[in-house]
């Protein structure tokens, strides 16, 4: 058996992460107790760590806004004299350069709403004091792990982002970047399919960037925008005087992309003589301008998107079959926002990230609530409906983006109409109000005979309508919010509302 050396891997096997080393690592500890500061200190330091102590807030933020002194985690008291640790904290996130800096809050006289606070300013971890020397290292050991575990996926993610122009962690992507690459340097015609929105022509842009043609043209060609009676003039060209109107001689998108990668969007919507022509085209690599008998051989690897099922339309006739399997060498599929729910914090952080740099603002952090609320929803726009709703949050909120600022779902149905998604097996609000009144009306009475009882049921369902009516009334009958509020799925929401025939602006 081979010998191998002390911490090296055998053959074969994956190569470990690297462990986190505290000797690698930089802690600000911010603290006005002369004797909490240096206990902290030795603490660190007897585990590895290198300490730079401060005694004031505005000793601390100095320490952390110079570049000659790069700190890794810093550790802020709540109480200090020139301002509180929270406003710190409050300021530290506020600045792009100390925004992603993990900050541990400690105090000796916290209150609940002070350990509330610090997290939903962006703090780390919170504990008082006095401090134990385990709790003290186990939460900076996992708080500066999780840090770097953060710069790893954003490190990967920007990575990501400048081979492909998309992200994504979730399986489906791993599998669509992995056909991306597989195709890329082959010169097979690609078919992508796709609902609208999920980003057909970013795959196609990056087959072409990933293969022996990313120097070549990338010319875009959306069929369905062309008309009927155009779309041979401007896939092959025109020589002047070939129609009426053609006043000067045309290249067509074909001879446009030669040496280079044309890309075919929404090709179920060509006519289907012009598919005729298409498909000559691919065999032979031959063209002719309208208005020619010169024949054109034309270097150009095609691409094509559609969000319809050409198989379907082949049994239809209403594509050509043979264009069909021509285009269908190597099919490709990209998934819907709803098979990769977990890329929504990603995606929604990218477009926040990519609205501040193009308006020359500040990005907006992003409530957790509203993250959640983005990743319940069923989206059937996918992508580019997340992209807009994330660009009108970032347009109407204020400095951090809070579900006060989520617009209302379209797609969610209105009070008073039927829920498809929802409906199951609910019975109609005229139903539910009948069998509320019947029951009323064959409740025992008290014993003084003069009001009816009511039952503990019955007050139960009395306070949890009011409560659901009061809170759709605080966040102004939106569903969505109503819904994270109150901690339930809007599926649920939704049947509660049947059920107690709950009326939109009821008082």
């Amino acid at each position: 058996m081979p010998a191998t050396s002390p911490g090296s891997a055998p053959p074969g096997a994956a190569t470990p992460t690297p462990a986190l080393t505290a000797a690698q690592k930089t802690i600000l500890v911010v603290d006005d107790e002369k004797n909490i500061r240096r206990a902290v200190q030795l603490v660190l330091e007897g585990d590895g760590y290198r300490v730079i102590a401060a005694e004031t807030a505005g000793q601390g933020l100095s320490i952390l806004s110079s570049p000659e002194t790069p700190v890794d985690l810093a550790i802020f008291d709540v109480k200090l004299p020139d301002m509180s640790g929270l406003d710190a904290l409050e300021r530290l996130k506020k600045d792009d350069a100390t925004a992603d800096l993990p900050v541990i809050m400690i105090s000796g006289h916290a209150s609940v709403n002070d350990a509330v606070l610090a997290i939903k300013l962006g703090a780390s971890d919170f504990f008082e004091k006095p401090l134990a020397r385990e709790r003290v290292l186990v939460s900076v050991h996992n708080v500066l792990e999780s840090a770097q575990t953060k710069r790893a996926l954003a490190e990967a993610t920007a990575q990501q982002t400048q081979r492909y122009e998309m992200i994504g962690q979730s399986q489906a992507m791993q599998r669509l970047f992995h056909e991306i690459e597989k195709v890329a340097p082959t010169k097979a015609s690609v078919l992508i399919t796709g609902e609208s929105g999920t980003g057909k022509e970013l795959i196609s842009r990056a087959i072409h960037r990933l293969s022996p043609r990313k120097d070549g043209p990338f010319v875009k060609v959306n069929c369905a925008a062309i008309p009927r009676e155009l779309i041979e003039s401007e896939l092959f060209g025109h020589e002047r005087g070939a129609f009426t109107g053609a006043q000067m001689k045309k290249r067509g998108f074909f001879e446009q992309a030669h040496g280079g990668t044309l890309f075919l969007d929404e090709i179920g919507d060509m006519d289907i003589v012009a598919q005729a022509k298409v498909l000559r085209a691919l065999q032979s690599g031959e063209i002719s301008r309208v208005g020619s008998e010169h024949v054109m051989h034309v270097d150009v690897r095609v691409l094509a998107a559609t969000n319809k099922d050409l198989a379907k339309a082949v049994e239809n006739q209403s594509f050509r079959e043979d264009l069909f399997f021509r285009l269908n060498v190597f099919p490709i599929r990209s998934p819907a926002l709803r098979e990769r729910v977990e890329d929504i914090p990603l995606l929604a952080a990218s477009f926040m990230a990519a609205f501040s740099r193009e308006n020359g603002t500040k990005k907006k952090p992003m409530d957790d609530l509203v993250v959640h609320a983005l990743a319940q929803r069923k989206w059937p726009g996918n992508v580019r409906e997340l992209k807009n709703v994330v660009e009108r949050m970032a347009i109407l909120s204020g400095e951090t983006v809070t579900i006060a600022d989520l617009p209302e779902d379209p797609h969610e149905s209105p009070f008073g109409e039927e829920d498809t998604g929802d409906a199951g097996n609910e019975a109609p609000i005229d139903d539910v109000e009948e069998a509320v009144s019947a029951e009323t009306s064959t409740r025992p009475e008290t014993p003084s005979g003069s009001a009816p009882a009511l039952s503990l049921r019955d007050f139960r369902e009395q306070a949890e309508r009011r409560y659901i009516v009061d809170t759709l009334k605080s966040t102004g009958w939106n569903i969505s919010k109503t819904a994270i509020v109150l901690g339930v799925e809007r599926t649920n929401l939704h049947k509660k509302i049947r059920a107690y025939a709950i009326k939109r602006g009821e008082s």
